[in-house]
């Protein structure tokens, strides 16, 4: 590496362009716009103005591996900036170095960027740290522009593993192009893991009435993401339940003998010798398609455990302990793949006495989804028992059509606290579908940037909501106005309008029928509350008109919101529908005119569902609309 460091000796002499353009100016950190923040910044009273051409010089044993960053950064430089590994360009005026040091200070993912009057500088480890230096730079470009200030930023992670995991499996299943624009997203705010949560949407041959009306991802899709999240410096994770939440296999008559209650099927039975031979089949078939080490096998909320076929065996040896083995058993076929086992630890954390024998080289997975969830309990039992564990919060977008604003922002902001305290590797912030996935990936940008923000430097101050919502408007939705950042919130809050109901809000519960009855959800709510939340989600699309997005994509994320406002919308008329009713008031013109708007409403939500989203699942999501507009016909 002496070679590196001569080139870059040199250029700093020689590099003195960047002065001549600069100029003076009154700024602090705090004037600075940054997802995440990094750890150390110090900036100067002086800016330097940007050349419109020069060279992105790569410094490396590996160029190729610089490369993808070194050409977002060129992109957003904009005029005539080539990247280019040629020792000469590094002595040419108005070059940008990105050094990859082996030596380098803050381990493979930190990184230093200085911007001062000889150079603009960024130096790493490994190539994962220049593509993160290169993702800040480009903040402060489109932060401010040619005329960047001067600054030194030193910046590592706080955990090693910070991931997204998507729920692909409750009805919508994204497109590729879907998944490879969220991937860039992802991981310009340092994200360096993605999981795609399965149950049945994977195209396992031998088992096509299972996902025949799913229209799952492929085996070549896979391959071809993973490809792509690796050159983001990103593990794409392979992710299939395989205990619990297998109702979508044991429906059908072909696997329902394999449940622990046939007449409800939803959890394998483990005293089945048959059910460990399917998922034997499925992993076979599925990690082959995944460069990552690890594998999350799920095995969360097996409700109906002992209740069935293995009742015997649980009275026995106690649920726990059945459950336990058949986690080893789960175990014994992640090993022979070569992989590191990752499973939900709702259950295991209900039998602690069982913790000290799960296999040393799992990783428990602490999830919770409120904003008082406290993880530090369940994270100290697995420290005390030499387990691994990681801290999985959500983004609170589901359940809600628009988002729990409050949730979003508090949930992940405590676990990383905690799971920091307890001696946490590892944060992974989960998107549910829950009952129908009615949301729109827009209304989880929120949770991300959060997620995103907390998992890297838990220490800064991620709940400041004004800092939050500019960074959305200028790193989500590229909005020139500055609305969409207030317009999401604004909308994900409108649930604080009437009382909360347990990771859900109200006005979805009365627009899909199912966990409460409407005399449940409505105590204590008047009309005037119901139409506070009206009020709110109106103003909110009124206001989205103002936007200026430069995003491809822009007119279709004003479209998805306006949707699921008109959701929310639908769902608290219908409540007062129900007020009125119990009042002794007519409601039949009311009932009438909500049931004209819901269907419309339905037929743009089929629209915008097919922008971003495979057509399986797409019958049984529109279905649980469609039986409330039933039910206002009848």
């Amino acid at each position: 590496m002496e070679g590196i460091a001569n080139i870059t000796s040199e250029s700093e002499n020689v590099n003195l362009n960047f002065a001549a353009r600069g100029g003076s100016l009154k700024m602090t950190t705090k004037d600075l716009l940054l997802v995440p923040t990094p750890k150390k910044i110090d900036v100067r009273q002086q800016t330097l103005k940007l050349p419109r051409k020069g060279y992105i010089v790569i410094q490396s044993e590996v160029p190729e591996m610089l490369l993808l960053g070194a050409n977002k950064l060129a992109s957003a430089l904009g005029g005539d900036w080539r990247p280019t590994a040629s020792p000469v360009a590094a002595t040419t005026s108005n070059p940008i170095l990105l050094v990859c040091d082996s030596s380098a200070p803050n381990g493979p993912e930190g990184y230093t960027l200085v911007i001062n009057p000889n150079l603009i500088r960024i130096t790493a480890a490994a190539p994962a740290g220049i593509y993160y230096g290169v993702c800040t730079l480009i903040q402060l470009i489109k932060r401010h522009g040619r005329e960047l200030p001067m600054l030194s930023i030193e910046d590592w992670p706080d955990f090693p593993e910070r991931g997204v995991m998507l729920d692909v499996s409750r009805d919508k299943v994204p497109t590729l192009e879907t998944l490879m624009q969220l991937v860039d997203m992802l991981s310009e705010w340092k994200i360096n893991q993605f999981q795609l949560y399965t149950e049945h949407t994977f195209e396992y041959i031998g088992h096509e009435v299972v996902w025949r009306k799913a229209s799952p991802i492929t085996g070549s899709d896979v391959l071809k993401l993973d490809a792509y999240c690796r050159e983001r410096f990103i593990e794409l994770v392979p992710n299939q339940n395989s205990f619990g939440h297998m109702e979508r296999w044991l429906k059908h008559k072909e696997y329902r003998d394999l449940a622990e209650v046939p007449s409800a099927p939803f959890t394998l039975c483990p005293q089945d010798p048959r059910s460990i031979e399917l998922i034997a089949n499925l992993y076979s078939q599925l990690l082959p398609h995944f460069s990552s080490k690890y594998f999350n096998v799920g095995c969360d909320e097996t409700h109906d455990l002992g209740k069935g076929r293995s009742k015997e065996a649980c009275e026995k040896l106690g649920v726990g302990r059945v459950y336990l083995d058949f986690l080893l058993n789960l175990h014994r076929l992640v090993t022979e793949h070569g992989r590191r086992m990752l499973f939900w630890g709702d259950i295991i954390k209900k039998h602690p006495e069982l913790i000290p024998e799960l296999p040393k080289d799992v990783v428990a997975l602490e999830w919770g989804y409120g904003a008082d969830y406290a993880f530090k309990p369940n994270c100290e039992k697995h420290a005390a028992a030499g387990i691994e564990f990681w801290v999985c919060p959500g983004t609170s977008s589901w359940n809600s059509f628009v988002g729990r604003a409050y949730n979003a922002i508090h949930n992940p902001i405590r676990a990383a606290k905690e799971g920091l305290e307890t001696g946490a590797t590892g944060f992974l912030n989960t998107d549910w579908g829950d009952n129908g996935h009615h949301q729109f990936l827009p209304v989880s940008y929120m949770g991300y940037m959060v997620g995103a923000a907390c998992s890297w430097n838990a220490g800064a101050d991620n709940a400041n909501v004004d800092r939050l919502l500019e960074a959305l408007n200028l790193f989500a939705f590229q909005d020139t106005a500055g609305v969409m950042g207030q317009v999401a919130y604004e909308l994900a809050n409108s649930y604080t309008k009437i009382h909360s109901v347990p990771n859900s809000t109200i006005p979805f519960w009365l627009l899909v029928q199912g966990r409460w009855k409407p005399q449940q959800l409505l105590e204590g709510v008047s009309t005037e509350e119901l139409d506070a939340v009206i009020d709110c989600v109106k103003g909110a699309v009124r206001r989205m008109r103002l936007a200026k997005m430069t995003r491809p994509d822009a007119e279709l994320i004003k479209a998805e919101f306006a949707c699921d406002a008109t959701l929310v919308e639908l769902g608290c008329r219908v409540g007062k529908m129900h007020l009125a009713l119990w009042a002794g008031k007519p409601v039949s013109r009311e009932r009438k005119a909500i049931a004209f708007k819901l269907e419309d409403t339905i037929a743009e939500y089929e629209r915008l569902w097919l922008a971003r989203n495979r057509p399986g699942g797409l019958v049984d999501s529109k279905a649980r609309l469609e039986k409330t507009l039933q039910y206002l016909r009848e």
